[in-house]
This record gives structure tokens, sequence and C-alpha cells, in this order.
């Protein structure tokens, strides 16, 4: 098992998603409250596309949205409107529906070759932080999502972004499909708070594989923050072969 992750399981979807944005106010009204921002690197993909709707729905106040910035996790580099932009889905699910203002919105330069993108995202990263010579961004939220080869952000199997232990973001290459750019494990594993949102049977294997084994060839098993918490929030059917009774079972 991973030290320091905590795993909870929702029979719906829809619990899941209620939990995430509970979750996601707290965070946002502590740090608002606290220091006077609240920042969150975000993921595409299908699976939180319905905590976006709900997320842009709540009525949180225009005090805490004007206080919240947002990241990206990663980013494929096709133009901001293609269908398979990250930017592209969690704009139409939550930036066009929530008073966030634009300038609060941080995506990923993709008109550019993959170092010089990644290049520009770590800098934006660098001038935002200022977090001090060999220190990294701590974001107080990184939302991750679990892809069925194990892996997270744009960090996969087999890729030098994997051992990335001085840059901020990298740059992924990707001769068939799109190229990309991702935040590194230096960066996520400084975070306050990491929650993966997995669901679907597909991801079961990988998921106990993760949980119980921190299989070290699956790229979601180097997500460790150092100082703070993880936590996998996982429907029934991602959470079908962990053990019964080991972990929080939700109504």
């Amino acid at each position: 098992m991973i030290k320091t992750a905590r795993v909870m399981v929702f029979d719906e979807t829809s619990a899941l998603e209620d939990c995430l944005i509970r979750k996601w106010m707290d965070i946002a009204r502590r740090e608002t409250a606290g220091k006077g921002i609240f920042t969150a690197a975000l993921s595409g993909g299908r699976t939180p596309e319905g905590f976006y709707r709900g997320l842009a729905g709540m009525k949180a106040g225009q005090d805490i949205w004007r206080k919240t910035h947002i990241f990206m996790v990663d980013e494929r580099l096709v133009p901001p409107d293609n269908v398979d932009s990250n930017f592209r889905m969690i704009d139409e699910m939550l930036f066009s529906n929530a008073p966030i203002p634009k300038e609060n919105i941080h995506p990923v330069s993709t008109d550019c070759p993959p170092e010089i993108c990644a290049g520009r995202y770590a800098s934006e990263l660098l001038d935002f932080f200022n977090p001090g010579e060999k220190k990294f961004p701590i974001f107080d939220l990184i939302l991750l999502g679990l892809g069925e080869d194990g892996h997270t952000a744009s960090l996969f199997p087999g890729t030098p972004a994997l051992k990335e232990t001085e840059c901020f973001t990298a740059a992924v290459h990707d001769e068939k499909k799109h190229d990309r750019v991702t935040l590194t494990y230096p960066v996520i594993n400084s975070a306050k708070n990491v929650f993966f949102l997995v669901t679907g049977g597909k991801k079961a294997d990988v998921l106990e594989r993760i949980i119980e084994k921190n299989d070290p060839a699956l790229p979601a098993s180097g997500v460790n923050p150092e100082n703070g918490t993880l936590l996998f929030l996982a429907d029934s059917a991602a959470a079908g072969r962990l053990p019964a009774g080991r972990y929080m079972k939700m109504l």
C-alpha cells in the first residue's frame, strides 16, 4: 500500500462527485481565508466532467472564485478549441459557467514545439509561485486521473519525464498521437492535497496494483506527496479488486 494514501469508495459516481465538490470548497475556503488565495491544477479526460459541471453550479461566492487560480496538470499540444484539448473540456464544463476571472486561468501554450511550450509553462509557474531556489510550486490541490496503463497526468510508462527531478514541467513526445506538456513528479509531490478520481471497472486492476502493491512499473505509484494528503476517490467498480472492508466505504 502507498504509505500515505487514503481510499474512499462510493456506490454512485454522483456521490463521489458531491464529496469531491465539498472537499474542494472546504480547501478553497480554508486557503483563501488563511493566505488570500487558492491554487489548483486540474486534469482532463472524461472522468472529471461531472465534477466540473457540479463545481460550476456551486454558489461559492464571488470572493472565493476571485481568489482562485487554476492551472493545468497536463495538456495536449493542440489548439484550445480542438476536441482533444484538456483546456477545451474544462472550459466548457467549468470556466465558462463559474464566475472565475479569466486572468485566474492559466492554460498551457500549445502553439510551439514541446520543449518551448514546457519552458513557457514552467516560467509561468515560477513567476506565479516564486518558490525560491531549488524549491517547487506548492499547489493547494492537484486533481489527477488514472489511465488503464497506470499513467497519470502525462507521465507514461517508460518515458523520460518520469526521471525528471529538477524541472517543473516536461515535454512528452508521441509519434502516433499528440505531443504533450505535463507537470512533473516534484511539483505533484509538493502539493498540499493530491486527489485521484478513479471510475469504472477497467481501472480495477491498475488501482489494486497501485494501492496494494505500490507497483513501480506504474507511473501513478510515483505520486506520494512529501508533506501533503494523498486521497483516492473511487467508485465501486474501480475498487472492485481492493480488499473488502479495508477502505472507507461511503454510502
